[in-house]
C-alpha cells in the first residue's frame, strides 16, 4: 500500500510525506535540524507526534504518489515555514 501521511508535532507544525510500503514505523525524512530549532532541550525529552494517513492506494504509480504528495503539501501549506517542515516545493508568499 502506498500512502501520503501528515505528521503533526507538539508545536502544531506539520510535515507531509509519502511511504511506498505503508510502514507503521516510518515517520518521514523531514530535516531534523529544522525541527530541533523549534524545541528546547527539555521539550525534546518527552513529546508526542501524530501520524495521519491522508491518502492511500494499492495500485498508484510512483508518479501518482509524487503528484499526491505535492498536492497535499500545497493544500495544507506545509511548505510555509510558519506552518510546516516541508521545504519543497519552495514556498512563495
Amino acid at each position: 500500500m502506498k500512502v501520503i501521511y501528515k505528521i503533526t508535532y507538539p508545536n502544531g507544525k506539520i510535515y507531509i510525506g509519502q511511504d511506498l510500503t505503508d510502514s507503521i514505523n516510518y515517520f518521514g525524512s523531514a530535516n531534523s535540524n529544522l525541527i530541533e530549532q523549534d524545541f528546547t532541550q527539555e521539550q525534546k525529552r518527552d513529546f508526542t507526534i501524530r501520524k495521519e494517513i491522508l491518502w492511500e492506494s494499492e495500485t498508484g504509480s510512483k508518479q501518482e504518489v509524487n503528484f499526491k504528495e505535492i498536492e497535499y503539501i500545497l493544500l495544507f501549506r506545509s511548505n510555509d515555514p510558519t506552518i510546516g517542515y516541508n521545504r519543497r516545493p519552495k514556498f512563495s508568499a
